[in-house]
C-alpha cells in the first residue's frame, strides 16, 4: 500500500513517504510531489552516519558501510520519509531508518502483483522468522526465496529487498533496547500483512469490506510508527509521557494510514489493484469494489472518500496528544513527527475541498510549496505550538499567510 502522507509508503508501513519511483507500496506514499532540493540539505548531515569504529561483519563490509547504504536506500525508495530521518539525531535516526527498512521489505512484498498470494504470505512469513531469535530461519534463506521473483530490472524498492540481508544485519547489531523495541512492531506488521494477503488470495487483491476491517488492515500498516516510537524512547519518558503515549499512538497511525486510502483510492486499485474504501460504504451509494477509479461514479464515490477523510480527522487530537507527550530523548525531536502529522492535515483540507479529485486526477496532494513552509517552521531550535499550527493548516495552506 502506498504511503502518503504516512509509515507508516510506514508505506509500509511508515506510511507518508513517498517513493520516487511510483512504484512504491501504500506505502508508497505520496502527500506532495518531491525532488532532492528539499530533502538534501537536510540528508547531508547523513551521508556518512555517525558511527565509531570499522568492525567487518561476515561478509567482509564494515558495519558503517552497511549503516551508510541503509541511510542511502531510506532516501531512494522514500524521499519524503527521509526527512523525517534527517530531522532526528542519533541513535534515534539509525534505530528509525533500519525500522523503515524492514518494514520496506515486508511492503514490497505485499504490493508485488506478480507473486502469488500462497508465495507471497509464505516470503512474508519466512521474513517474520528471520527478526525472531528463537526460529532457525536466516536472512539468506530468505533472499534466496525471494530471488525468485526479483523483477528483471530490479526497482529501488526491490534493490531493498535483495539487500534485506543488509538491514537486517544492522537491526541486529543495535543495542537490546532498540532490538526489542523495533522487533515486536516490524514482525507484527510483517504477519499482518500475511494475513490480509491470505483472506483475500481468491480476489486478486485486498478487497476491504467495513470500516472496522480498514482499521484493522491500516493498524497493520502502519501501527508499527506509534508503537515503535514509543517503545523506543519510553524507557526515558515518564510515566505519565509513557501512559499517552501508549494510549494514543494508535491515533497518529491510523491518521496517517487513513489519509493515504482516501487520497489514493483510484491509483492503489489501478497500479496494485488493492481496494480499501469499504464496501459497506460503497454499497450505501449504490457502488461495489469494481467501480472504484471509474470517472462515470465521481458522484457517488465522493461521499464514500469523505466518510475516510471523516474517519481520519477523528484521529487528529489523539495524534496531537501523542506528538504533545513525546520526549526528546535518544536523538528524538518534535519536528521529525510533526512534520507528517502537519502534511496530514494539509491533505486532509484538500480532500475536504476538492474529494472528486482523487477520482479524476488519480489522487489529491498538496504543494511543495507547503511542504517548505511546514518544514521551515522547524529551523534551528524553534518549537512552534502544533495546535496553533494544525488549526492554522486546516483553514488554508501555510505558506499563504
Amino acid at each position: 500500500m502506498r504511503h502518503t502522507s504516512g509509515l507508516p509508503d510506514l508505506g509500509v508501513a511508515f506510511p507518508w513517504l513517498v517513493n520516487p519511483q511510483s512504484a512504491a507500496p501504500n506505502g508508497g506514499d505520496e502527500t506532495v510531489t518531491h525532488d532532492d532540493s528539499v530533502a538534501n540539505p537536510f540528508l547531508l548531515q547523513y551521508a556518512l552516519p555517525r558511527v565509531t569504529g570499522m568492525s567487518q561483519n561476515h561478509t567482509g563490509r564494515s558495519s558503517q558501510e552497511d549503516i551508510a547504504w541503509c541511510y542511502d536506500a531510506v532516501h531512494r525508495v522514500s524521499r519524503t520519509f527521509s526527512l523525517t530521518i534527517a530531522e532526528l539525531e542519533e541513535p534515534m535516526a539509525r534505530d528509525i531508518c533500519v525500522g523503515y527498512l524492514l518494514c520496506r521489505v515486508a511492503d514490497t512484498i505485499e504490493d508485488a502483483g506478480h507473486i502469488p498470494p500462497a508465495a507471497q504470505s509464505e516470503l512474508l512469513r519466512l521474513y517474520s522468522r528471520t527478526l525472531d531469535p528463537e526460529a532457525e530461519a536466516s536472512v539468506s534463506t530468505f533472499e534466496e526465496a525471494a530471488a525468485e521473483w526479483l523483477p528483471a530490472t530490479l526497482t529501488d524498492d526491490w534493490e531493498v529487498v535483495d539487500n534485506a540481508s543488509r538491514a537486517v544485519g544492522v537491526f541486529r547489531s543495535l543495542d537490546n533496547h532498540a532490538l526489542e523495541s523495533i522487533r515486536g512492531p516490524v514482525r507484527e506488521l510483517v504477519d499482518g500483512m500475511a494475513m490480509f494477503v491470505d483472506r483475500y488470495a481468491d480476489d486478486g487483491g485486498l478487497r476491504i469490506k467495513t470500516l472496522d476491517e480498514l482499521e484493522e488492515y491500516c493498524w497493520y500498516a502502519a501501527g508499527t510508527v506509534g508503537t515503535l516510537v514509543t517503545a523506543l524512547v519510553s524507557h526515558e519518558a515518564t510515566p505519565e509521557q509513557t501512559e499517552q503515549m501508549e494510549e494514543n499512538a494508535r491515533a497518529f497511525a491510523l491518521l496517517l494510514q487513513l489519509v493515504n486510502v482516501a487520497k489514493d483510492a483510484a491509483t492503489d486499485m489501478q497500479e496494485e489493484n488493492n481496494v480499501y474504501l469499504p464496501l459497506e460504504l460503497l454499497h450505501q451509494e449504490g457502488l461495489d469494489h469494481s467501480d472504484v477509479g471509474d470517472p462515470d461514479n465521481v458522484e457517488s464515490l465522493v461521499p464514500v472518500i469523505e466518510r475516510v477523510t471523516a474517519r481520519a480527522e477523528g484521529y487528529l487530537d489523539g495524534a496531537q496528544t501523542w506528538l504533545e507527550a513525546m520526549p526528546e530523548t535518544r536523538g528524538n525531536t518534535l519536528s521529525a513527527w510533526a512534520i507528517p502529522f502537519l502534511l496530514a492535515v494539509g491533505t486532509i483540507r484538500e480532500l475536504r475541498e476538492r474529494p472528486a479529485d482523487v477520482i479524476e486526477n488519480g489522487n489529491v496532494k498538496i504543494t511543495r510549496e507547503e511542504v517548505h513552509a511546514v518544514c521551515q517552521q522547524f529551523m534551528g531550535d524553534s518549537s512552534p505550538p502544533i495546535g496553533d499550527l494544525r488549526t492554522r493548516i486546516r483553514s488554508q495552506p501555510l505558506h499563504e499567510y
